[in-house]
């Protein structure tokens, strides 16, 4: 099971929304075999819809996985039982283990296949109380992605939205005269930063498993680090922009940051990112890499200064 200081955490994932994109940016290789993501048009929305459609499933009562769209980079769970709660582990050849639960009846989830195409392994528990959990079902995956972007254009448990979602009408409007989409990004970067106000009483009082409601956050207009990071990423694929939400270390200090594709660079990592003190907002000229700080780009290019444990 995975345990996250959320306090911590949260804190820190609000200033990931926070930063928005510059420096301790790294390009990643272009491979022109690798499929491109569809595109940002601006003021233009493209919300990807997760859907369970019965051809490949596994498991029974309490809990049943449908895996008919693994090759879109996600699959579905759903508890079939009342007052049941589920422990639905992922592991990819990457060997990094996903621990994703579920207790509401009848709700499809979607949970994202982050480690792109392989063989996973997908184990399911159920709660039997006490902090103990007795195994249901295991199940191997092999997965093939349709799109290697998939995974970080679709809506999850972690970064939850619809076409109806208010977060899309908002990110479409703010976005109208964006024309490229690191102009989108800063301009929904902003909006979120300037709008959203902390919420230190829930960040104090918040519960492991806490999951964000985006549209909750929107109209609060208050929240902590993971609503702010998991509505800025929400907004950025709702405009079909890739979007990665990263959680692991910086040295021995909890670390969070947004990975985001951008068409002129390619994956740009660590765009906003929290330096084990304060989170700062990165902000290079993406065309122009070599014009960032010698210093800084020395340090996230090393990649012994990072330890990623997880992405959504």
């Amino acid at each position: 099971m995975i345990k996250i200081h959320y306090g911590w955490l949260f804190s820190l994932l609000f200033f990931i929304a926070l930063l928005c994109c510059s420096c301790g940016t790294t390009k990643s290789n272009t491979d022109d075999s690798v499929s491109a993501p569809p595109g940002y048009v601006p003021g233009q929305t493209s919300v990807l819809a997760p859907t369970a459609d019965g051809t490949v499933q596994t498991g029974d009562e309490p809990l049943i996985l449908d895996f008919s769209n693994a090759s879109m980079g996600y699959f579905m769970g759903k508890v079939t039982s009342d007052n049941t709660k589920v422990n639905i582990q992922v592991t990819g050849e990457d060997d990094v283990v996903y621990n994703y639960f579920l207790e509401t009846k009848d709700d499809w989830t979607a949970f994202p296949l982050t480690s792109g195409d392989g063989a996973y392994l997908i184990l399911a528990f159920e709660d039997i109380g006490n902090g103990q959990y007795a195994s249901l079902f295991s199940y191997p995956l092999d997965v093939t992605l349709e799109n290697v972007f998939l995974p970080f254009l679709y809506p999850n448990q972690y970064v939850d939205f619809s076409a109806d979602s208010k977060l899309v009408s908002l990110a479409a409007s703010l976005s109208a005269d964006a024309e490229t989409d690191l102009d989108a990004l800063r301009t929904l970067y902003e909006y979120v930063v300037t709008t959203l106000t902390y919420d230190n009483e829930k960040a104090a009082t918040v519960k492991a498993g806490y999951l964000p409601d985006l549209d909750e956050t929107l109209k609060t207009k208050t929240g902590i680090c993971f609503d702010y990071a998991a509505l800025l990423t929400a907004m950025l694929r709702s405009l079909s922009i890739p979007t990665r939400l990263a959680i692991g270390y910086s040295g021995d200090v909890k670390h969070a940051w947004i990975d985001v594709y951008i068409e002129s660079v390619g994956w740009v990592e660590k765009v906003a990112q929290f330096d084990g003190n304060e989170w700062k907002f990165m902000d290079p000229t993406f065309d122009s890499v070599g014009k960032d700080s010698e210093a800084i780009r020395e340090y996230i290019g090393d990649a012994s200064n990072y330890t990623l444990q997880y992405v959504y």
